[in-house]
């Protein structure tokens, strides 16, 4: 066995050397992180073949797997917090906000959370249409270890109401939330964040030479958590490769099979949610096919990475060098869309389990009232969500719980997350973006030359 485990490991740093070999070769960056995802998805159905899912070769081979692939993971929930924090605050040291502070953040936050509830209506449509049902889904070991680890989860929270939610969004402790330790920690960041960028605009009007020293000091510090995302960000195709790997190797392909209508609704409410912000582009008076073409390389590290947080530093690049979207701007809506207003993770998700789970305590999930209070709760619950694994998680809990719906339900699904969450970690990415450029074209303050540039070319964070 010792020697089908180091056999498997070998075969892992193999591909590893091609695609180090790849970028020595000048290879595009989000060709190499597809490639990585091709030859992952390749491995994992070997191992998946050879030894499958219960193979005690397996069990050993994937802990070294891990140490690529969650290490990785790891490196990303590391940078998110910093990169969250010192995005914000450096958007208020760029004078071009200044003026137009107040609206931009109401036009980023109304397109963030507006297109959050209608992702919930598009949800519970295609949940309706497939006629998705949770009761009629076999749970196994693990679907009913994960529904008791989400009711433990859920049980945190509960006897909570509205206004203590609320207040959980508040930063007692910003350096607390800084580690990420809570649920709501990334809002909590981004609200300290915010104080200190309007007590910056506060010193800039009454002590120049101060202000003019913070900013210094805040784009040095932005300047070294860029370096320490770009060294991140070059780990990507590797990472990419080993989660792949791992997660196909140990998928139970029966149970994704059983599941295969839930991920067909999931992708169909997904795609019609990518054409709903390709209409908002279009209203704007900018080409969509454009957009799409500029937002591709993002869309694809966010899908592979499923890290709306890692996809950070290049969602910001891509609005600002491809889009021509103003640093002010680029910076709040990248940053807001972490923890506020996910369409993926926040809207059509925790819509789809609340029209899934309804029928099995008697609810009927096509009353008007009940879809209404669905997409309320799902808005209002939007905000506070983490951007790097886990928030889906969280919204389901909050959306569940406030329509006192089972929550142990949820866990039925553990078998094809993986798969839903690259698609959703797009979605939620896509609609940051989406609210950067409306935002930015409102304002004025978008370059259309640099938008309807086609040739213009991303200075890659990643080299």
């Amino acid at each position: 066995m010792i020697i089908q485990v180091v056999a498997n490991i070998a075969v892992l740093l193999v591909f590893v050397g091609v695609l180090y070999f790849l970028k020595q070769k000048h290879i595009k960056f989000s060709n190499r992180v597809f490639i990585a995802l091709g030859l992952g998805i390749a491995l994992g159905l070997v191992l998946h073949l050879i030894y499958g899912t219960e193979s005690e070769v397996l069990n050993q081979t994937m802990p070294w797997y891990n140490i690529l692939g969650t290490g990785y993971v790891k490196l990303l929930q590391m940078i998110a917090m910093p990169l969250v924090f010192i995005s914000i605050l450096i958007a208020f040291t760029k004078l071009t906000i200044g003026k137009n502070l107040g609206k931009m953040a109401a036009i980023i936050l109304a397109v963030l959370i507006g297109t959050t509830a209608l992702a919930a209506a598009v949800g519970i449509g295609s949940a309706v249409v497939f006629d998705l049902d949770a009761s009629q889904i076999l749970q196994g070991e693990a679907e009913v270890a994960r529904g008791e680890a989400i009711t433990a989860r859920s049980e945190e929270m509960a006897g909570k109401t509205l206004p203590d939610q609320i207040l959980d969004l508040f930063p007692a402790n910003p350096f607390f939330d800084l580690t990420g330790a809570r649920s709501t920690s990334t809002i909590a960041v981004v609200i300290f964040a915010a104080f200190l960028g309007f007590a910056y605009l506060k010193i800039n009007r009454k002590q120049p030479e101060v202000a003019a020293t913070v900013k210094k000091g805040v784009d040095a510090i932005y300047a070294l958590i860029m370096e320490v995302v770009k060294i991140v960000l070059r780990l990507t195709p590797y990472g990419i490769l080993a989660l792949m790997a791992r997660t196909v190797a140990m998928s139970d392909f029966g149970a994704i099979y059983n599941l295969g209508k839930f991920v067909i609704a999931s992708y169909v409410a997904l795609g019609i949610m990518f054409i709903v912000h390709l209409i908002i582009i279009a209203l704007t008076g900018l080409s969509p096919l454009t957009y799409l073409k500029k937002a591709s390389e993002v869309l694809l590290f966010a899908f592979t990475s499923r890290s709306s947080a890692g996809a950070l530093p290049l969602n910001i690049q891509t609005q600002t060098q491809k889009m021509g979207v103003s640093d002010g701007v680029a910076n709040f809506a990248a940053s807001f869309g972490l923890s506020i207003g996910q369409n993926g993770c926040a809207g059509v998700y925790p819509a789809m389990l609340a029209i899934m789970i309804a029928p099995t305590v008697g609810i009927n999930p096509l009353d008007p009232t009940f879809i209404a209070t669905v997409i309320v709760v799902v808005a209002i619950s939007s905000f506070g969500v983490a951007g790097v694994g886990g928030g889906a998680t969280f919204a389901a809990i909050i959306v569940l719980s406030a329509l006192d719906l089972p929550v142990a339900l949820a866990g039925v699904l553990i078998s094809v997350e993986p798969l839903i969450d690259m698609g959703r970690t797009a979605l939620n990415v896509n609609g940051s973006m989406t609210a950067g450029v409306t935002a930015a074209r409102a304002l004025g303050e978008l370059d259309t030359e640099v938008f309807n540039d086609t040739h213009q070319q991303l200075e890659e964070v990643t080299h």
